[in-house]
Order: C-alpha cells, then sequence, then structure tokens
C-alpha cells in the first residue's frame, strides 16, 4: 500500500490498472529540440514547463483479447500535441479504432489516474467514509457503491487503492485484436516540457595571443511531468517551423543524475546531417528525472585560437533613402569600449551560451563575460560580447561640418579621443559608419584605416599603457541632382 500527500492530508493511493497496457520497455527513444526558454531552464520550482519539443518512441506491451476492447495507456508527460500520437502494433495484431488522451495536469492529477477504480475514502481519523468507483476527482470526490449509491466527498484526509499511481496524462484505446495474447507495440508522440541547448565555456590561457580551452555540453531540460529512464537521446541542432500556434516551442540548477556512461572515457555523441539540421546522437543511455537539467559533452575539451578586440563602435548599416545634410544627424557617441572574443568554429556548433572565464593574479578562473553563439557550421567565425572595458573611455566629437547644396557635397569631420587607464598599452578597434549617404570618400585621417567597405571606416589605435591616444578623420560625401534632398 502507497501513501501520497495531498496539501495538509495524507493520500494514500493508487490505479489498479487491470485495463492498462504494461510500463514502457527499456529502449524508450527521445528526439529533443533546441529550446532556449527561460524557465525550461531556469532554477525556480515551477512544474511542469510547456516549453520545448521533444518526439518520444515508447515500447509497450499490449494484453489483448480478442475482439473490440478499450485500453489505456498511462503514465504520459503533461503536454502533448494531442493530433500527433500514434500506435503501432506488431504483425498489425490490433488495430485503433479510436483514441482520447485524458490530460493529467494540475494538483488533482494523481486521483484523477484513479478514476474508474475501486477506493476506499478515509477520514481524518482514518475512519472509512465512502468505498467503490471514483467517478470524478476535482470539487471533491465522486464516488459510487456496489449498490449504485453515489457520494459527494469534500472534507476527507486520504483515499486508499491498490497498486501505484500516475500523475501523467493517459490514452484511452478502442482496439480491434485479431487474437488474445501479447502483442508488442510503439507508442509515438511529441511532447513539450523537453528541451536542450548548447553550453560552452572558455578558459582564456596565459600569454600574449589569445587562446581558449573550450568545453563544450548539452544541457538538457526535463520539465515535462514525468522521468524519463534509460532513453535513448537524439539531440537535433537548427531551427524546424511550427505551424500550429498551439504546438509546443523550440524556443544554474543542480545538475541531475549523470547519463549511464560506460566509462569517463566514454564516447562522445556521433553527429550527421538530417535534413536541413544537424543531429547528435548520444552513444549512452541517460536518465533525466523530472525537474532537472542534465548535461552530456558533445566535443572533447580542447584548446582553440581566439581573438579579443576592445570595441568603439558608432552608427550602424543603415543608408537612408536620400542624403541627410541635417547637422544634427550622427552626434557623438558615448564613452563605452566593450570588450568582444571572436573564434573560428572548429566543427559545428549548435546555438548556445559560452561563459568566458580568465585567471586572476591568483591563478583562480573567474566569471569575464557571457554571449550567445548562434548555430555556427564549421570554420565560420563566432563572436560574443564580454562587457564593457572598465580602463577605457573614448570621446568622440564633431571637428567640421559644412554642406555645398549646390555643389551636392557635404563635409564632416570627427576627433576620437581614447583613454587607457590600465598598466598595459591596449590597442582599440574603432569601427565607423558613415551612413549620411551611400556616395562617400575618406578625405584625411590620422590613422590609415585597418579596414575599408562601403559603410564601414575601421581603425586600430595604439594607446600606451596609462596614456591616451586621438583619432581625426574627414570624409565627404556626394549625390547626384536626382538624388538631391528637398
Amino acid at each position: 500500500m502507497n501513501l501520497f500527500r495531498l496539501r495538509t492530508l495524507a493520500l494514500a493511493c493508487i490505479a489498479a490498472t487491470t485495463s492498462v497496457a504494461a510500463a514502457p520497455a527499456d529502449h524508450t527513444e527521445l528526439t529533443l529540440y533546441r529550446s532556449d526558454d527561460a524557465a525550461l531552464f531556469g532554477a525556480g520550482d515551477n512544474g511542469a514547463v510547456q516549453a520545448g519539443y521533444a518526439v518520444a518512441r515508447e515500447p509497450r506491451q499490449l494484453e489483448l483479447k480478442s475482439g473490440v476492447q478499450d485500453l489505456s495507456l498511462g503514465g504520459l508527460p503533461s503536454f502533448l500535441d494531442t493530433e500527433a500520437l500514434s500506435l503501432y502494433v506488431e504483425g498489425d495484431a490490433a488495430k485503433v479504432l479510436s483514441q482520447r488522451l485524458r490530460l493529467g495536469q494540475g494538483q488533482n492529477a494523481a486521483l484523477g489516474s484513479l478514476i474508474g477504480q475501486s477506493i476506499e475514502v478515509l477520514g481524518s481519523n482514518a475512519q472509512p467514509l465512502a468505498t467503490g468507483t471514483l467517478l470524478r476527482a476535482g470539487d471533491g470526490l465522486l464516488v459510487r457503491d456496489a449498490a449504485g449509491n453515489t457520494s459527494l466527498i469534500r472534507d476527507y484526509a486520504a483515499v486508499r487503492a491498490r497498486g501505484s499511481f500516475s500523475t501523467g496524462s493517459s490514452l484511452e484505446l478502442r482496439l480491434d485484436a485479431s487474437r488474445a495474447g501479447t502483442a508488442k507495440a510503439v507508442l509515438s508522440y511529441p511532447t513539450a516540457g523537453l528541451g536542450w541547448r548548447a553550453a560552452y565555456i572558455g578558459t582564456l590561457l596565459p600569454g600574449a595571443s589569445c587562446k581558449l580551452q573550450f568545453e563544450s555540453r548539452a544541457s538538457i531540460a526535463n520539465r515535462s511531468g514525468r522521468d524519463w529512464s534509460g532513453v535513448q537521446l537524439k539531440l537535433v541542432a537548427g531551427e524546424p517551423h511550427f505551424a500550429k500556434a498551439s504546438a509546443p516551442r523550440p524556443v544554474m540548477m543542480a545538475f541531475a543524475a549523470a547519463p549511464r556512461a560506460k566509462s569517463a572515457d566514454a564516447e562522445l555523441p556521433e553527429q550527421s546531417t538530417l535534413a536541413d539540421y544537424r543531429i547528435y546522437n548520444l552513444p549512452a543511455a541517460v536518465d533525466l528525472p523530472d525537474g532537472s537539467v542534465s548535461q552530456v559533452p558533445l566535443y572533447t575539451t580542447r584548446t582553440i585560437d581566439c581573438e579579443r578586440t576592445a570595441l568603439y563602435e558608432n552608427g550602424g548599416s543603415w543608408i537612408p533613402p536620400q542624403p541627410m545634410i541635417g547637422r544634427d544627424f550622427s552626434q557623438g557617441g558615448g564613452e563605452a569600449i566593450v570588450s568582444t572574443l571572436r573564434l573560428k568554429a572548429f566543427d559545428s556548433l549548435p546555438a548556445g551560451y559560452l561563459r568566458v572565464l580568465s585567471a586572476d593574479r591568483d591563478g583562480t578562473p573567474q566569471f569575464i563575460g557571457e554571449g550567445r553563439i548562434n548555430d555556427t557550421p564549421k570554420d565560420s567565425d563566432a563572436t560574443i560580447t564580454l562587457g564593457t572595458a572598465f580602463d577605457l573611455k573614448a570621446q568622440r566629437e564633431r571637428t567640421a561640418f559644412s554642406v555645398d547644396k549646390a555643389g551636392r557635397t557635404l563635409n564632416e569631420a570627427f576627433r576620437i579621443k581614447l583613454s587607457n587607464a590600465s598598466d598595459t598599452a591596449r590597442t582599440i578597434t574603432v569601427r565607423e559608419h558613415p551612413n549620411r549617404w551611400r556616395q562617400w570618400t575618406l578625405v584625411s585621417s590620422s590613422s590609415k584605416p585597418s579596414e575599408q567597405k562601403p559603410d564601414l571606416l575601421e581603425f586600430r589605435i595604439e594607446v600606451p599603457a596609462g596614456g591616451k591616444a586621438t583619432l581625426d578623420y574627414a570624409v565627404r560625401y556626394q549625390w547626384t541632382a536626382a538624388e538631391q534632398p528637398q
């Protein structure tokens, strides 16, 4: 006999599933899709979460009678795509005539799993209040006894039943079996409450060059309302389209039980192409307890090259529909200089978050910034912003401005003052976007541009330790008579 507490009262439960199929076999398969939903990965105790997307394939064993019969498959997650459940019975032993999904959500989910079964309702002193078949569990218990009398019980302490209970959803089936006996089946369904995303940790190594010790893992969240034990797991990287508005969306908590690995040097996930996406097949079965975030390795930890940049940037690549000749357009910028980190993908990097660490003077790794890496194919660059540099500042001011409407030209000049309060020399990358109009020419500059594009001027300015440096530059815009602003 099992006891289960409901609110402050003891609730002794459960479902003797005389017409219920046997529990799933040990080789359930789960395919998880990427999700960035904060509730799915959050540390709060918010129960089941309708976010993420996964497809489950569960082997089931059916005990059939010959002819038409009703069966119930229980223990399903809380959030299912009700139109996408399917049951395949091996050897055509039975045909599905109809199916109905009963959702097991809310605080009465455990009691709901007892509907249609024999129960005993107990009072606060363990005295029996009613015995019979449970008809409803919601605003009180509706119980029908052997004589056909029905009672509505609102004030009770416990419910007693034989067997074990389920708080998940259940699928009620009407089958037509060609023969009696045991039949193997596979139940397939999409569900929310499960999702994954990549989790990267990069530790900057000491030295003049930028080197990063790069760890890559898959964070797997389970808020589906049920445990998953010993499942074969596949992870899909990419963004499939979901047409139905009601469909689950693929969008630091203590980590759950570690995956069942063969050894500390177990094989890493095997990666392959899936249509327009990537799929990772985990080599060992894993346990995903409900309300957990587990991690498994994606790639071996390695040292990779990187590039750090102290960046001061003004404007963007937007070009107006006509020349912007007003003086107030493109005023001076702010003071902040941001620190960025760029790396080249050594393999396909699924979208996720990169946490970057750097050793302090005592050799202790400290967090210095975090950024998102989007899906990045092999040999492509990924760049994140670490934060705002503490010791570096900039000041930008316009030093010249003139417009010649008759000559259809505009001249503009800027001065950017850079300061470095740290004890080491720094190179600051200055990115300017001359975007008053698409036709422009660099007239002069105190430093040679490191890069020049139709929408970009980039300079790399050396600023000594505890010192300052200045960049001056001037541009000229030109336009045709047809492009003349009013």
